[in-house]
């Protein structure tokens, strides 16, 4: 029987959970001595426990969930202009369908990230992806742009479920000295999906017997076969969850006095605006960590997003490449993303001494050292992007390069701090990550619609330039924290320390 304390892995106080009102059974039962359920150390039903393999075929499932959410909102990039002239409107208008999608991402993690802290990871993605599939199917049987948008932004929302919650459930199974791999991954999938999605878009919309509305079939399939895939084979990794399942079962099979603080949580309206739709928001207001994480990784976010729209400029309006060689300039972006795997899991044996140091526990502190490394990089690629793309005397391999520093130096970036969100928050981490969601999908929502006034007014060279101007003035951001980071957690009310 799990008749340990409170204070033991997997049984925090209940108000890390939500503040549902207390039950009925809950007030009866305090005149009794009750048996606490937590985890064993060595037991079994410990996600943390599971084996090796599991965990990876976990984190595989969990990246599919993530790279489907991902690919839907560029896969349509390469057909605004087919949007644009079959539902009579500017090319200007037409990138509504890839800015709602994302603003939807902001939207959906204040839902999504307090219903998987309330009834699980599985509650918190799945139901959200199947729908996904469904605004997909939406879109592409639009008949107008409204719809077009409103389905389009619709899926973004319904999509957002999982590139909020997978890092949370990456942290339920992963302890921080080996997530470090794990969150790569995901990485991988959240930032390889809009470096993908525009080559698999451009391929369909040359095809005549296919054109733009097979970009969300496409979309659609992909996401109900993962959906398939997840329902049959992803288990619940939420060990609040898992132990009030357990309490229950405990119960019914006699041992009445069992229980878990999870099990009482009885949630109202008002609890739900008032504590979990509003958490994500508050942390982003009032933590300083999530506060600056969050906006520097909105802006490099920003910039990933920004170059949906500024490569077909660069290299199919500018140097008059077909559609799919001119998106094929992604696929440096994407070696990019994939190179800074490298640089991430370089820094794994260090971070393992430091957490090891520290008795075991988490420091964010020690994820710090490449992202400052990957800012210098970061805008290396800006620069050397910017003077070269719109130079049709150039050769078209230095943009290319270039790219590849960009998505180097993001992916870097990205991936440390969705990892110091996660160290920084532990239960809270689903809503602290959701608050990064939250600030950095408004910013990518609104840089492809800036990208062609800011190129055609400005030029390329000296619009790229300002960009990496803003980011030359983040690389301090890194370094800040890597010397006060632990003064922030100690003055943090949801930080632990």
């Amino acid at each position: 029987m799990n008749q340990l304390k409170a204070q033991e892995e997997g049984s925090p106080p209940v108000e890390a959970y939500g503040t549902g009102q207390r039950s009925s059974g809950e007030q009866s039962r305090e005149s009794q001595e009750l048996h606490l359920v937590a985890w064993d150390v060595e037991d079994a039903g410990n996600p943390k426990n599971w084996s090796r393999l599991s965990k990876y075929w976990i984190t595989l499932q969990l990246g599919m969930l993530a790279f489907a959410a991902s690919v839907g909102s560029s896969i349509t990039a390469p057909a605004t202009n087919a949007i644009a002239t079959y539902a009579n409107i500017s090319h200007e208008v037409s990138v509504l369908s890839i800015s709602l999608y994302i603003a939807g991402f902001a939207l959906g993690p204040l839902c999504w990230a307090p219903v998987s802290e309330i009834w699980g990871r599985r509650c918190g993605m799945l139901p959200a992806m199947f729908f996904l599939g469904l605004a997909s199917i939406g879109t592409a049987t639009s008949k107008n742009a409204a719809a077009i948008f409103i389905t389009r932004f619709l899926g973004g929302v319904f999509g957002s479920a999982p590139v909020s919650n997978v890092s949370a459930a990456l942290g339920d199974i992963w302890v921080p000295s080996e997530r470090g791999p794990a969150v790569i991954l995901y990485s991988i999938a959240v930032t390889g999906g809009p470096t993908i999605g525009p080559i698999i878009g451009a391929a369909i919309i040359v095809n005549p017997s296919l054109g733009w509305r097979w970009t969300e079939y496409i979309e659609a399939i992909w996401v109900f076969t993962t959906v398939a895939v997840c329902f049959f084979c992803l288990p619940e990794s939420y060990s609040p969850v898992l132990l009030a399942r357990r309490a229950k079962k405990l119960r019914a099979e006699g041992d009445v006095d069992c229980y878990h603080p999870h099990e009482e949580l009885k949630l109202d309206f008002k609890t739900i605006i008032t504590k979990h739709f509003t958490r994500p928001l508050l942390m982003l207001a009032t933590e300083p960590t999530v506060t600056c994480v969050a906006f520097y990784a909105s802006f490099v976010y920003g910039i990933l997003y920004l170059t949906l729209e500024v490569f077909p400029i660069c290299f199919q309006e500018i140097r008059g490449m077909h559609p799919v060689k001119a998106s094929l300039p992604f696929l440096g972006l994407f070696i990019g993303v994939l190179s800074a795997v490298f640089i991430n899991l370089a820094n794994q044996p260090r971070y393992r001494r430091i957490s090891a140091a520290a008795g075991g526990k988490p420091v964010p502190e020690a994820r710090f050292a490449p992202v400052a490394f990957a800012g210098f990089i970061f805008v290396a690629g800006l620069f050397w992007f910017g003077w070269t793309a719109g130079d049709v005397n150039v050769s078209v391999w230095h943009p290319i390069v270039a790219s590849g520093l960009i998505g180097c130096g993001f992916n870097v970036i990205f991936n440390q701090c969705v990892n110091v969100l996660v160290d920084t928050y532990g239960i809270y981490a689903a809503s602290a990550v959701s608050a990064n969601t939250f600030l950095r999908s408004i910013m990518a929502a609104g840089f492809p619609l800036v990208a062609r006034p800011m190129l055609y007014g400005m030029g390329v060279g000296p619009a790229i330039s300002v960009l990496g101007a803003v980011a030359s003035g983040m690389i301090v951001v890194p370094f800040l924290f890597m010397k006060y980071g632990f003064e922030l957690r100690k003055r943090s009310k949801m930080a632990p320390v």
